[in-house]
């Protein structure tokens, strides 16, 4: 019986969406900016030899019609490029499409205009947290908001409150001041409030340090995410009696649902998970893994170069993972939305987005396929009953 893995590279986008222009990222292209910038700044081209193998800069191609410095080998992996149906550019829409659930609903975004948050969403927040004011109210870059108000919130002992172009409700606070429990407490009881308002996740930012020394987030983020509106890959595949495991954001953005098991950690740490996971991991079973930093250190904070050595070292990782497959295993790698470290801003940018795939005899290009293709080849792959979107490349 085989088995699947399928490994989201977070924000690697492939160039602009047929829609891009209704987002502001007409132009936008994660990928083919990284090597345009690594080539002209660093004096060597970009360099990802495994993914490249596989079809990287064939999907590259297929998507803008150019292949970007660096990225352009003869393929001889499945490849191909992912379009998504939902609105949006978000996590939760990328990666639920990507298990077989389009959301068939237009998310809430806070306006930009501060104050930001309707006054009983602030009262809710006070009451549950008991505290008499909240920080922020607006739209923010997570590491600059903390590093304004950080202060403040030590003196106060108000949450640090804000939101982004994706449908969001963060919550920043000390481990220590604040308290990493009572932030987590707090975060669960107003996720049902922000859920019915379509708002897609809640999201504790718990950091740490000093006034004079800066703050810095931890690893003890939390999502707080609705629930799929219908059964995801991960519940048809435990349906079928299959063993699943979460690796990453994978256990917050699905609430667990659908899943036998869940690690989280940083990349570095995940990618030993998933290293443990080929060589142990039952005949049959599914692994899907969520790979954060691309978007969360490197896109999110416009750092063009963090993102070229972040994909460098993931591709010699991810090859060394491949090498260890078994005969029969299927490897899909793939992403849920774009982040362009060149373009302006902090946010998310509407993208195409690769998918390559490695083992149990893939091959060829798949051409242009919805995000849901994926979710329904692997359930092929498995030999599972599908009942989500999408159709099956393999």
């Amino acid at each position: 019986m085989s088995r699947a893995f399928l490994v989201v590279m977070d924000s690697v986008g492939c160039g602009g969406a047929p829609d891009a222009a209704v987002y502001g990222d007409e132009g936008a292209n994660t990928l083919g900016h990284i090597a345009e910038i690594c080539a002209q700044k660093r004096g060597r081209p970009f360099t990802l030899p495994y993914l490249d193998r596989l079809g990287l800069g064939a999907a590259l191609k297929l998507s803008t019609g150019k292949t970007p410095p660096g990225l352009g080998a003869e393929p001889i992996g499945l490849w191909g490029v992912g379009r998504e149906k939902s609105a949006g550019k978000d996590t939760p829409s990328g990666h639920w499409e990507l298990a077989g659930v389009p959301v068939p609903w237009t998310w809430h975004v806070f306006p930009k205009e501060a104050p930001t948050f309707p006054a009983d969403l602030v009262d809710l927040v006070q009451r549950t947290a008991q505290v008499e004011g909240i920080l922020g109210n607006c739209h923010a870059s997570g590491t600059e908001i903390i590093a304004r108000l950080g202060a403040e919130h030590l003196r106060s002992g108000w949450p640090i409150c804000y939101t982004s172009a994706d449908s969001v409700f963060q919550i920043a606070a000390h481990e220590a001041y604040f308290g990493l429990p009572r932030l987590l407490k707090l975060c669960e009881a107003i996720a049902p409030h922000l859920h019915t308002m379509r708002v897609g996740r809640v999201i504790a930012r718990p950091f740490v340090g000093e006034i004079t020394h800066g703050f810095t987030r931890t690893k003890n983020r939390r999502d707080f995410a609705m629930l799929p509106p219908k059964p995801t890959l991960c519940d048809m595949a435990q349906a079928a009696g299959r063993e699943t495991l979460g690796l990453g954001k994978i256990g917050d953005i699905f609430s667990a649902r659908g899943l036998s098991k869940i690690e989280t950690g940083t990349d570095a740490e995940l990618m030993q998970d998933l290293h443990h996971a080929v060589n142990t991991m039952p005949e049959g079973s599914l692994t899907f893994a969520n790979f954060v930093e691309f978007d969360s250190l490197y896109g999110h904070r416009r750092d063009v170069m963090g993102y070229a050595k972040a994909l460098e070292g993931f591709d010699t990782q991810i090859e060394s993972v491949a090498r260890s497959l078994r005969p029969d295993d299927l490897l899909l790698l793939t992403a849920d939305h774009g982040n362009d470290p060149s373009w302006p801003g902090t946010d998310h940018t509407r993208e195409q987005v690769p998918i390559l795939g490695s083992g149990a005899k893939t091959s060829g290009s798949i051409g242009i396929r919805g995000l849901s293709d994926v979710a329904a080849s692997v359930a092929a792959h498995l030999g599972i009953a599908y009942t989500g979107d999408g159709e099956a490349f393999l």
